[in-house]
């Protein structure tokens, strides 16, 4: 890969995602294909779906076990790895941390070994917001201090770090992105966010609207924000997934490089209820609660980072583009892709 200054396309890009079948990983094998790239995804299939990967490009298997990776990653001659395969529940891992420490770090070193067997030579990791400190004041930036207050930021910086030391011992190029708040379904309707256990304010939103749910729960109304509710930093599937296939092709300064990734705008939890209303039309039922533990007041990123080393810039990220996308998933599959689960897995 490039080495130095903004991004350029390379045609002969051979991508293994890891999670592939999950919302984020899904979006980004769609992505690759569409830029006219080669891409595969690796999913146990825990939380991801079949559905969501194009026909024969599905491997199901366990991070975890590099010998596997390592074999598969050989056979497709894979030269770069989107590592979107994660826990990812900041109170599911309040309740599981050894879960999480896990499958977030063994499961990143398993990769990394897969990697170094197979002689793929740069990794693009999903990383989080949650790694930083707690109380920082908007806009955060890659400089700012870390200091996870969850196992799940614990973790996913914990995978960071073995990356970037990993990295600079055998010569891989490492990018990661913190994502602040993932949102919204494909343009074309076919693709979002489908959970069993659904924590995501955007869908627990619809599906109040929708009727799914009896009310929508807003966590602490005094919080140190305009309104008292927590503000969050909402970025489109699209975008997000675009910013993985630039930072595969980026000429990057160092070896190690981390972006976050935002819309840059911070939202609501309020204002997000009342947008939902104006979207949908509807009327959505709200209810007061106590705040989460692990919950931060306030979360917005500094996206210019990205821009400068990826040449990345949020274009579908709007509020009324994720939701009127995301209004749009929720109401033709109530099911998620339950019904739809038509397998595209390739043979091992």
């Amino acid at each position: 890969m490039a080495k130095a200054g903004g991004a350029r396309a390379e045609p002969n890009l051979r991508v293994m995602v890891t999670g592939g079948a999950g919302y984020v990983g899904s979006a980004c094998v769609r992505a690759l294909l569409k830029a006219g790239h080669q891409a595969w995804a690796l999913d146990d299939l825990s939380a991801g779906h079949a559905a969501s990967v194009p026909a024969g490009r599905l491997f199901q298997g366990d991070i975890r076990d590099a010998e596997s990776m390592a074999g598969r990653m050989r056979r497709l001659d894979i030269n770069g790895v989107i590592h979107a395969a994660a826990l990812a529940s900041v109170p599911e891992s309040l309740e599981d941390p050894d879960g999480y420490w896990s499958v977030n770090l063994d499961g990143t070193r398993a990769v990394l070994q897969a990697m170094r067997a197979a002689g793929a030579h740069r990794l693009v990791m999903s990383s989080t917001a949650a790694v930083y400190r707690s109380g920082l004041p908007a806009p955060i930036c890659e400089d700012d201090p870390l200091d996870p207050a969850t196992p799940y930021g614990a973790s996913k910086l914990a995978a960071e770090l073995a990356a970037r030391d990993h990295g600079r011992r055998h010569g891989l190029d490492v990018v990661a992105l913190r994502y602040f708040n993932a949102a919204g379904a494909d343009a074309d309707g076919r693709h979002g966010e489908a959970r069993a256990h659904e924590t995501h304010a955007i869908p627990l939103l619809l599906d109040a609207a929708l009727g799914r749910r009896k009310a929508f729960e807003i966590f602490g109304s005094r919080w140190p924000t305009p309104d008292g509710s927590c503000v969050r930093d909402y970025v489109s599937i699209t975008d997000l997934a675009r910013a993985h296939v630039l930072a595969l092709t980026a000429r990057l300064e160092a070896p190690f490089t981390v972006c976050n990734l935002g819309a840059g705008a911070g939202v609501s939890v309020r204002e997000l209820v009342e947008a939902v209303r104006r979207i949908t039309g509807r009327l959505v039922p709200v209810r007061e609660a106590a705040p989460r533990p692990g919950d931060p007041a306030m979360l917005v990123a500094d996206i210019r980072h990205a821009g400068r080393v990826l040449g990345w810039q949020p274009e579908h990220s709007s509020l009324d583009a994720i939701l009127s996308s995301a209004w749009t998933w929720r109401r033709s599959h109530p099911g998620g892709y339950g019904a739809l689960a038509a397998p595209g897995s390739a043979a091992s």
